[in-house]
């Protein structure tokens, strides 16, 4: 799997910008907001402008503590099932994307609805789709439980098994061994995911890959930058909320490209100053649903305690923007 992403601009060498002398901070770029996580915020913040109050989300619209409540201050009552959403009100779909039984669900109760999924989730829809009508049995390599896994194996639960953990690999049973596909969750750790592969092709020497990579360019990219600094650091501090799937991993990245500690935190308050005992240099990122204005807290936090010179490490320039909803673009 490649780490270079279409619509990227490499930055070449990762640039370290600033000085290095006493007590530093590595600013990882890119990180935060993606492409999907933007556009799936500005469709609340805009359904809310232009219908008012109340607004239901089904699920969280992404995984972010601080969005979330931001969103419900204004307005948005985030629900787990569209059954909890009054028939004929306006739903919307979360950025993780839903199930056709969850379209069905709500179009039988009169909703209006707009579908904030994330076109690089709705670009594994279709690949699950093709590949169950061409007869393929797909792995879909994602962890349990989580909202996009679900929406994605919804497609076609007849044809779709999913592989998680090293042991689930023993477990898959297909009908062909010569028409097995893997495809995968868009924010995993591209190492564990080609590790997971790797263990597939030894049982199914024929599997095919994804015709293009499913793993996000902002997933990507963000562990790229993690580990272009990581092995410099001390302490990396990843800002993000615990059932982000990507900020999780930017966590473990960190960690195996050489970090001697890294921590998940939502906020700058949620930071141990214990983890500073005999830290020089703190790695800073953040995972792709999570707001600049919660990375620069971090830095002021750190500032006050001696960390005020930032240098940047960029690996790379994101220009990729989505189109709003369809739902949204005349109104």
């Amino acid at each position: 799997m490649s780490e270079a992403s279409p619509g990227i601009e490499p930055a070449g060498t990762p640039t370290i910008t600033g000085t290095a002398s006493g007590k530093r901070v590595l600013l990882a770029k890119p990180r935060g907001y993606c492409a999907g996580v933007d556009r799936a915020v500005i469709a609340v913040e805009k359904a809310l402008d232009v219908y008012g109050a109340p607004v239901y989300v089904r699920k969280e619209i992404v995984h972010n503590r601080h969005v979330v409540d931001t969103l419900r201050e204004r307005g948005a009552i985030f629900v787990d099932e569209t059954s909890e959403v009054p028939e004929g009100a306006l739903v919307v779909f979360s950025a993780h994307g839903v199930s056709p039984m969850v379209h069905a669900e709500a179009a039988e109760r009169n909703l209006r609805t707009i579908d904030a999924t994330c076109p690089l989730v709705t670009k594994v829809h279709k690949e699950v789709n093709r590949f169950a009508n061409d007869d393929y049995d797909i792995l879909l390599i994602g962890h349990e439980g989580h909202e996009e896994v679900e929406g994605t194996a919804g497609e076609a639960p007849d044809k779709v098994q999913l592989v998680d953990k090293a042991e689930d690999v023993g477990k898959v049973e297909v009908r062909d061994p010569s028409k097995v596909i893997w495809l995968s969750q868009t924010t995993l750790s591209v190492d564990e995911t080609m590790e997971r592969v790797d263990q597939l092709r030894e049982r199914f020497p024929d599997l095919a890959d994804p015709p293009s990579d499913d793993i996000c360019y902002a997933t990507t990219n963000r562990q790229v930058a993690v580990k272009a600094m990581a092995a410099e650091c001390d302490l990396v501090l990843v800002v993000g909320s615990t059932n982000s799937s990507n900020s999780k991993r930017l966590v473990e990245v960190a960690l195996k490209a050489g970090a001697r500690a890294s921590y998940l935190v939502d906020f700058a308050h949620e930071v141990d100053e214990a983890w500073l005992s005999g830290v020089t240099t703190v790695g800073v990122t953040s995972g792709a649903s999570v707001p600049d204005v919660l990375v620069m807290e971090l830095l002021d936090w750190l500032a006050k305690r001696g960390y005020g010179d930032v240098n940047e490490v960029t690996t790379a320039n994101e220009k990729i923007t989505f189109a709003p909803p369809k739902e949204l673009r005349k109104v």
